[in-house]
């Protein structure tokens, strides 16, 4: 079944399976203008001062680029965004200037809640999976920081969704307005929606855009004209879309012939039309000298292997910031979720047009290959501008220090990358460990590393297509890839005999920066290192969004040496566990003290932890063995300020969260 997946796109597929296209007549990408409309440039909210802001979520019309194939009329595409546009705004931010944001959910019209754009697969494991009024409820979204060094409170979990004004709110919702440390360096970050079950759904329909953070040492490269900055710095937001007729997003179901339900969730999404930073095929104009662009492969599962026609690019900074030293590059690979900013030096093509072109295939590195004419071009450069009097920029030999190389002295985890099926047959990628086998989502954790512990993650791809892996909380090191082989159970994913071919292939120089995504290929093990420096509850998963919706994805709990998390496995409390507690916090609101009561139905290990507003640990109440029978906590708050707090309440692997308000 796999190989059959691999070798077509989902189109294809389809046509394939005796599957009728849909009554809506879909838009041909061969009649429509390609290097046309302008490259829209995304407004920039200024936020290097810090402070708080509220983006609000909505529906809009918007043009992409599209026209009637018979009248040449533009289309409007009805689309969701952030503060009204699709991509977003781009956020820029500095270093240890922290920024507080509200991610509005008002997917509202007349105060009602809307449906969602796309049809919602309600058999995955999404976030109101268990509300069978969820149709009316509105749709879910939570926004995640992508590359930030955040707290878990304001991490953007794909537990922590909320529908439309806070109504109904996941089970690892915290608090309304995030909280962003912005506490590392300069870097080519990303925010977009992170709903569980639905991301796929939602960052198609629009909710991404650029969150840029500089520091000084960017800046003085800038002002000393070694990387170019202002009006020649662009970010590049690269996304494949496919239509209806009429110019509407149009996403694709496994065709319920196939005795699937109808919507269900696909394996991956190729789509057959471009668009960058929301317009297909675009072109910028340009003047004869050096740009930095900051691409960023935003597709749901697409991967680009991007060309300039022997021009070359020279690759200056990755996910988390500055390379060691400029690459130069005549391809340039980017992975999903991935960012790589490179710099195109226009100043010998005066007068010329320069087609940006992808060759990669689908799925990545065996699929289908890309259309020449449609997905094998992504957007053109028109060095037609007049030069300015601005000064050119010149790279330096170095960008920044080497990488400390980071160490440890832990054993290796050994995690695999496993492809399976569902109980509907359809093909269900996973993560899991090589102990264990393969584990869905809500699994118990088996990702749990002490808090300012420094691991190695070996992450074995067992199977036929590259993955990219992304970790939150962390920026990585590259270790090594290696090309491994396995005798693996197709049940569980476990492997056996493992045998490691040939010599460990070390990073190239565009590896030696900070990454918080990598590509992981077929048959290799990658090995990766990463210092886990915040507490809390994240994630890590494949960002094929395709596969983090369909249980590509795992928990990641980081704790400390006197928290439960540290040695177990947290999951949240069952029904049954909270009904037996009769767990109650009074008063609530409370006046400095505050009674914590609840019934042990047997001996048990008891944590109980008070977490202030941004999430970061206050207290640490208890953490032993109580004996079965009512157990009674007085908590004193007195030297607290008045506000938001939360109660974790851990009963041997179970959690429980409450909010507290302290009114003084």
């Amino acid at each position: 079944m796999r190989q059959y997946f691999a070798s077509i796109t989902l189109l294809c597929l389809m046509l394939l399976t005796g599957y009728t296209l849909p009554a809506q007549e879909l838009l041909n990408p061969l009649t429509q203008p390609q290097f046309v409309n302008p490259l829209p440039i995304p407004a920039v909210l200024d936020a290097r001062s810090g402070g708080a802001f509220t983006f609000d979520i909505t529906q809009f019309n918007q043009h992409l680029g599209l026209v009637h194939p018979q009248t040449g009329q533009p289309m409007a595409t009805k689309v969701w965004g952030y503060r009204g546009t699709y991509p977003g705004p781009t956020i820029l931010a500095h270093k240890d200037v922290p920024v507080a944001i509200t991610w509005n959910n008002k997917l509202l019209s007349g105060g009602e809640p809307l449906p969602h754009l796309l049809p919602i697969d309600p058999t995955v494991n999404w976030a109101l999976k268990h509300r069978s009024d969820w149709q009316q409820l509105g749709v879910p979204v939570v926004t995640h920081l992508h590359g930030g060094h955040t707290e878990s409170a304001s991490d953007g979990l794909p537990d922590a969704w909320y529908t439309p004004d806070f109504v109904v709110k996941g089970q690892h919702f915290v608090k309304e307005q995030l909280y962003y440390h912005n506490d590392q360096e300069a870097a080519t970050l990303w925010y977009h929606d992170h709903a569980m079950g639905i991301t796929r759904l939602n960052v198609y329909a629009g909710l991404a855009g650029y969150y840029l953070l500089t520091d000084a040492h960017e800046k003085s490269l800038q002002d000393n004209y070694k990387i170019p900055s202002g009006a020649y710095d662009i970010g590049l937001a690269i996304q494949d879309r496919m239509f209806t007729a009429d110019g509407q997003l149009y996403y694709p179901s496994l065709p319920a012939s196939m005795g699937v339900p109808e919507p269900s969730v696909a394996p991956e999404f190729f789509g057959d039309f471009i668009l960058v930073n929301g317009t297909t095929w675009p072109v910028l104009e340009v003047e004869p000298r050096p740009y930095r662009f900051r691409i960023l492969n935003g597709s749901d599962s697409r991967f680009y292997n991007l060309t300039l026609g022997g021009l070359k690019f020279t690759q200056i900074a990755g996910d988390g910031g500055l390379l060691p030293l400029p690459v130069d590059f005549t391809q340039l690979l980017i992975g999903t979720g991935e960012r790589k900013d490179v710099v195109i030096d226009f100043s010998k093509f005066s007068g010329q047009t320069i087609v940006l072109k992808n060759n990669a295939k689908t799925p990545y590195p065996k699929g289908a290959a890309a259309n020449p004419l449609t997905t094998g071009r992504i957007m053109a450069f028109k060095v037609t501008k007049p030069l300015s009097n601005a000064p050119k920029t010149v790279l330096p030999a170095t960008l920044r220090p080497p990488l400390e190389p980071l160490q440890s002295t832990l054993p290796p985890r050994k995690l695999i990358l496993f492809e399976s099926t569902d109980e509907y047959g359809r093909l269900k990628p996973m993560l899991g460990t090589m102990e264990d086998g393969v584990m869905n989502f809500h699994d118990p954790a088996t990702e749990n590393p002490m808090l300012n512990s420094t691991e190695i993650w070996d992450v074995y791809n067992q199977t036929m297509d590259a993955h990219t892996i992304h970790l939150h909380l962390v920026q990585m090191q590259l270790i090594s890839r290696q090309k491994f082989s396995a005798s693996v159970d197709m049940e569980t994913g476990k492997p056996s005999n493992v045998r490691l071919i040939g010599a460990p292939k070390q990073p190239g120089a565009e590896e030696k920066g900070w990454k918080d995504t990598y590509v992981m290929l077929p048959g290799e093990v990658t090995r990766v290192i990463a210092t886990f420096d915040r507490e809390g509850h994240y994630v890590w998963h494949c960002h094929i969004l395709s596969h983090e919706d369909h249980e590509m994805m795992r928990p990641l709990i980081v704790g400390s040496g006197h928290s439960a998390m540290a040695s177990t496995k947290i999951v949240t409390a069952t029904a049954q566990l909270e009904q037996q507690l009769q767990l109650r916090a009074n008063p609530n609101p409370f006046n400095n003290q505050l009674h914590v009561q609840l019934n042990l139905a047997k001996e048990s290990q008891l944590a109980i932890t008070i977490y202030d507003a941004k999430g970061a640990r206050l207290q640490q109440v208890t953490n032993s063995k109580y004996g079965a029978g009512r157990q009674q906590f007085n908590i004193d708050g007195s030297s607290w300020t008045g506000g938001t707090y939360y109660l974790e309440v851990i009963v041997n692997n179970q959690q429980i969260l409450r909010k507290l308000v302290l009114q003084k």
